[in-house]
């Protein structure tokens, strides 16, 4: 590998978008972006505490172009929200193409069943990445690090996104758009980073909705929109103790 290569991989320039991969197919828990979570569709909990992210320039929406998902399509359209449709199955096609409309730099990925997702979390992540030393960098799940999961996000360079997407062949790589990198780690420099404050690291909370029971959980917790991480984590331990 080139030092350019290198260099161009872990670019810091651009504008730095947030792309949130969204549908309404779900075979675990179909429909669940526009469930209501506590009066309010899961997508637009996601859109809306994104917003909050003082290191973002924008943000994109991506779906599948399916009828299904037509409906979630004009759902964002309708709330002002910036939303593009892409291949249903070909999710890293659908991601570039996303990158592209929005005109990005670098790129921070979001999933649509994080709705506890906060935009500190999302700052810290873009500014650990600008400080340099890696490719790609994420704080969206515990993976040698102590951030709850489903609070962060994933940040690579635009040029990295497109690179992925010439090189992916395989179908794991393509629904899962960024499993290449993780399939070739030795290629890659991945980093991640713990959370400072003592009472944020709690690798063992699972704020994200991948099921039904994962969103009963979260329905049944006193939360709203605007809280913060502190907020929401002192919900969930209120909630274990009532256990």
């Amino acid at each position: 590998m080139s030092a350019t290569t290198s260099a161009s991989r872990a670019g810091t320039g651009g504008r730095v978008v947030a792309i949130v991969q969204a549908r309404l197919g779900s075979t675990r828990l179909p429909l669940k972006s526009l469930l209501s979570l506590r009066g309010l569709p899961i997508i637009d909990w996601v859109t809306q505490r994104l917003g909050r992210a003082r290191r973002l320039d924008g943000l994109i929406v991506a779906v599948p172009d399916t009828e299904l998902d037509r409906v979630l399509f004009e759902h964002l359209t309708r709330r002002g929200v910036p939303v593009m449709a892409g291949p249903e199955e070909d999710v890293l096609a659908r991601f570039a193409q996303a990158a592209k409309q929005a005109d990005a730099g670098l790129v921070v990925r979001v999933c649509a069943d994080n709705p506890c997702i906060w935009g500190d979390a999302v700052d810290r992540l873009v500014d650990f990445y600008r400080k340099g030393g890696c490719e790609y960098a994420y704080n969206h799940i515990p993976r040698k690090n102590l951030w709850p999961d489903g609070l962060g996000a994933e940040i690579l360079s635009r040029d990295l996104l497109d690179e992925l997407d010439k090189r992916a062949r395989l179908p794991g790589q393509r629904e899962h758009c960024l499993n290449y990198i993780w399939d070739n780690a030795q290629s890659y420099r991945i980093a991640t980073f713990d959370p400072e404050e003592p009472w944020l690291r709690r690798p063992e909370l699972k704020l994200d909705v991948d099921s039904a029971e994962d969103f009963r959980r979260l329905a049944l917790l006193p939360l709203s929109p605007a809280m913060d991480a502190r907020e929401i984590i002192d919900a969930c331990d209120g909630e274990a103790g009532t256990v």
